[in-house]
């Protein structure tokens, strides 16, 4: 008698998506000299319109650590790691504490919150570690090519894009970033082909 067929799909291992929306091949390594920690809710890690698994597996070293309420001293570990000086992207608050100028970038640990705002918000609220960061703010950015997903304003940024203008901040040129941009627009081709209506004539 032969065995019924597997109901689960073959997986990439690498972009851990269904090998039929495997993202990988628009993987553009870069090298940063500034650190990456992507600290992603839970709720987004099986979202197909989630860029922040093709900008981990983009950026050299960086790290993607899932979770909403992290435990203290792993998310030290995680944000001090190599004796970096962690510094979160996220917007001005006026309860965040007082910028301060930043180290060299070989010296600075980017942490970027991968979830909608109102997770992001909890993710700091039930994390103090992260409150009490130094914050990196973008000012001015360009209008966002995330078309496969509803923003309230143009300039509203998909983690990835977010992060390669931020990195780009830190060091001080974005010509070393621009692949990451090319990344996404692929990406984002990708997952449009799957929403009819983005693919209709204007």
């Amino acid at each position: 008698m032969s065995q019924p067929p597997s109901s689960r799909r073959a997986t990439c291992a690498a972009c851990l998506r269904a090998q039929s929306a495997c993202i990988c091949r628009w993987v553009r390594p870069v090298a940063s000299p500034a650190g990456l920690l992507i600290l992603q809710h839970p709720l987004e890690v099986a979202n197909a319109k989630n860029s922040a698994r093709l900008l981990h597996l983009s950026v050299a070293g960086s790290v993607l650590e899932v979770g909403e309420a992290f435990e203290p001293a792993r998310l030290d570990a995680l944000l001090h790691a190599d004796g970096r000086v962690p510094v979160l992207l996220y917007p001005d608050t006026p309860d965040a504490p007082a910028p301060a100028s930043l180290p060299m970038p070989e010296s600075v640990r980017l942490v970027v919150l991968d979830a909608t705002w109102r997770k992001s918000r909890k993710m700091l609220y039930l994390n103090p570690a992260l409150r009490q960061l130094p914050r990196l703010a973008l000012r001015d950015m360009p209008a966002s090519h995330y078309r496969i997903r509803k923003a309230h304003a143009p300039d509203q940024l998909s983690t990835l894009e977010a992060s390669a203008h931020a990195l780009g901040q830190l060091v001080g040129d974005g010509a070393p970033f621009a692949p990451l941009f090319a990344a996404f627009d692929g990406f984002v081709e990708q997952q449009a082909a799957f929403v009819p209506r983005l693919n209709c004539s204007a």
